[in-house]
């Protein structure tokens, strides 16, 4: 009797019979007692489409070896067809089973049928959704799914990302739980583990196509999965010895019929949750398994309408909580870095801006990417003795953690500097002696400028940093002529100061070359835009009229290209105001006992012409206080002045370096209760050491009557 033979393409576990020529590439098919004459017009053609026959009756046919060639052709033609042909000699059947082929109208034959109407998607009810129809499907299934994860990189993306994958396409809901809070990297978690519900996902208006072809052919209404929208509790508690503890400890998906997972969902879904759940291998749940522990676990569900799950499925929804949960892992530790790196720049960089006297201050900075948000550009603002403010801006090579772990030394290193009042040159020079102390290849630039609003000047020393830009009130914007210096780290190089007029209502405008240089532009062309930029944005405002100051800002990096953000950029907005000369009263006073009774003679005349007569008590007593303390150690004249600002300042400068301290004074002690007064009266205080002495100073509010 004749068999029906079926031609496929070979599988990996396929043998070669016995007797079969080794050289032979088609030896992989089955051998029969008949054998077939060997000639060399015997090549196996290209395989012939589903439905085909022979153009030519009667003459050879393609056929499996050991097949009668008598018998009449096959015209069912392969299971799966492929469209292109297949070159000679090369194609290898896949070989039937060494069974005994069913007959036509048996069960063999039908169960056979069946199968092949199953793989094919066929012999389904109508209106019932389509099965799954064969393992391609899967992986095809599976590598579009772990794509879509892939693409995530925080933690709402990449569940996002399994949720989108999965539905429809793989089941109708999903509910994603994850452990609260996750645990980072390898810290052991502390307290009870909990689950928190995540994310829910049912199936869209919209049908999603990336599932390489494993859907359901019939698309629900969303009004159709009422019953699951009933699923998910918030919160639940991972009791020890449980039996959701026992599943997540397996860490392999597991249908919720089995007994262990079904104990498991009123634990996981709540009291009653497990009744919602549809039965007959219709739900599956996935322990979330990281690098180092369980950290969730996701229930995927399906319709009782629809095919239920099969143990395959089992392998896809192990494959998509493992990308799943790897992904989570990586997301928490981008997250941790991100917020390591937003907490560094926050501590390296001004947490705010001071607000000295006489000068206004606005700054920017912007990392060179998303990614690397932390770097080596710095800005500073130093309040300096005699109303003074110090101005810096610095950027060390490269953009990393390193970069920005040396911009932090560096930067705390230009403050003591500044708090020793040192001229510009000399903070520049110690700079460069700590940065070769650091390392050899430790590079950065710098810019120290230190402002005085009495005299309305300003002093700047260089160290390879592009120059600062001054734009006047009238409008005009120059770069100022500053001597560039070599960069800091690179020893055994003078640094120099230049001294220059920074009047009332300009604005002088440090930055890093990250402004101003680019891939597509030099660092000198870019500051001439810079300096067109301000004077265009100066002229909207009209010549009497500065513009605003955070505004500038603003303005000033709205002309960054597409392609201008290379690298890190600190910008630095100093407003000079000044102290007007009518405003400021300076005196001598030669080291004697005379001098606490002139210096209040002078304070309260001041305050006559000032209109601030009721200040005079608290003043005349305080000024009294610090001159005594001044005269009893000084060896040449002391220096008393006062200022009226938004507050009424006074300074006494003497030449003795050692500062004074606040002491509790004993009731037998004669002295030591001045600082204490001080301490009590003014609304601030403080001592700062110059190279030629110190400084002791106070603050009194001018509406206030002490």
């Amino acid at each position: 009797m004749d068999s029906t033979r079926v031609t496929e393409h070979p599988t990996s576990f396929e043998r070669r019979q016995p007797g079969a020529d080794p050289a032979d590439p088609r030896g992989a098919l089955l051998h029969t007692p008949t054998p077939v004459p060997h000639s060399p017009t015997a090549a196996l053609p290209a395989q012939a489409r589903t439905g085909e026959t022979p153009s030519t009756p009667g003459t050879a046919t393609p056929c499996a070896k050991g097949k009668d060639p008598a018998s009449p052709p096959d015209t069912t033609g392969p299971e799966h067809s492929q469209p292109a042909a297949v070159e000679p000699d090369t194609h290898r059947p896949r070989p039937v089973p060494e069974a005994i082929p069913a007959q036509p109208g048996t069960e063999p034959e039908k169960a056979a049928t069946a199968g092949q109407e199953r793989r094919k998607g066929q012999g389904v009810a109508p209106g019932q959704p389509t099965p799954m129809r064969r393992d391609g499907d899967r992986l095809r299934f599976v590598g579009a799914a772990t794509r879509r994860i892939a693409r995530g990189i925080d933690l709402d993306e990449i569940v996002m990302g399994l949720c989108r994958a999965t539905v429809p396409t793989f089941s109708d809901a999903i509910l994603v739980y994850l452990r609260d809070p996750l645990p980072v990297g390898d810290e052991r978690p502390t307290g009870p583990l909990l689950l928190r519900l995540r994310r829910t996902d049912r199936i869209p208006a919209e049908r999603d196509t990336e599932g390489g072809g494993f859907s359901p052919a019939l698309q629900p209404e969303p009004a159709e999965l009422s019953q699951l929208d009933t699923l998910g509790a918030e919160l639940c508690e991972v009791r020890t010895g449980s039996a959701l503890a026992e599943v997540l400890r397996g860490v392999r998906p597991v249908f919720t019929d089995a007994p262990a997972a079904h104990a498991a969902l009123p634990e996981l879904l709540g009291e009653g949750g497990e009744s919602a759940v549809p039965g007959g291998q219709r739900s599956i749940l996935a322990p979330l398994r990281g690098r180092r522990r369980v950290i969730g676990a996701a229930l995927f569900l399906r319709r009782p309408e629809r095919i239920p799950f099969e143990p395959d499925d089992l392998l896809v929804a192990a494959q998509l909580a493992t990308h799943s949960a790897l992904g989570i892992d990586k997301a928490v530790l981008y997250g941790r870095e991100a917020y390591i790196a937003d907490e560094l720049q926050r501590t390296m960089l001004p947490e705010t801006l001071p607000r000295p006297t006489g000068v206004r201050l606005a700054s920017r900075y912007l990392p060179a990417a998303e990614t690397a948000r932390v770097g080596g550009d710095w800005y500073d603002a130093i309040p300096l003795p005699g109303s003074r403010v110090a101005l810096v801006v610095g950027d060390v090579m490269g953009h990393s953690m390193t970069s920005a772990a040396i911009m932090g030394q560096l930067r705390t290193t230009a403050q003591t500097l500044a708090g020793l009042d040192l001229p510009p040159q000399e903070v520049l020079h110690h700079l460069d002696e700590q940065a070769q102390r650091l390392g050899t290849d430790r590079m950065a630039t710098c810019l120290y400028a230190v402002y005085d609003p009495v005299s309305h000047r300003i002093t700047i020393a260089n160290a390879g940093h592009p120059p600062p830009v001054l734009l006047h009130l009238g409008g005009r914007a120059e770069v100022l002529r500053v001597p560039p210096g070599a960069p800091i780290g690179v020893g055994g190089v003078d640094f120099e100061a230049v001294e220059l007029d920074a009047p009332a209502g300009a604005t002088l405008l440090l930055y890093t070359d990250g402004l101003v240089e680019s891939r597509l532009r030099d660092v000198w062309t870019g500051i001439e835009q810079l300096r067109e930029k301000l004077a265009a944005t100066a002229q909207l405002t009209g010549p009497d009229h500065p513009p605003p100051l955070e505004a500038l800002c603003d303005e000033v990096l709205d002309m960054l290209g597409p392609g201008d953000r290379d690298d890190d950029i600190a910008l630095l907005a100093a407003r000079f105001d000044g102290i007007a000369p009518s405003d400021v009263a300076y005196w001598f006073l030669e080291p004697e006992d005379a001098a606490p009774g002139r210096a209040r003679r002078l304070a309260r005349r001041a305050l006559s012409r000032w209109g601030m007569e009721e200040l005079s008590d608290s003043v005349e007593l305080l000024v009294s206080e610090v001159v005594t303390n001044a005269v009893r150690y000084a060896t040449r004249p002391v220096t008393l002045r006062l200022l009226r600002t938004d507050v009424l300042r006074c300074e006494v400068g003497d030449d003795v370096p050692q500062l004074p301290r606040l002491r509790q004074a004993r009731a037998t002690d004669e002295g030591g209760r001045g600082l204490y007064l001080v301490n009590r009266l003014a609304r601030r205080w403080g001592a700062t050491r110059l190279s030629t002495g110190k400084v002791v100073w106070f603050e009194l509010s001018k509406t206030a009557v002490q």
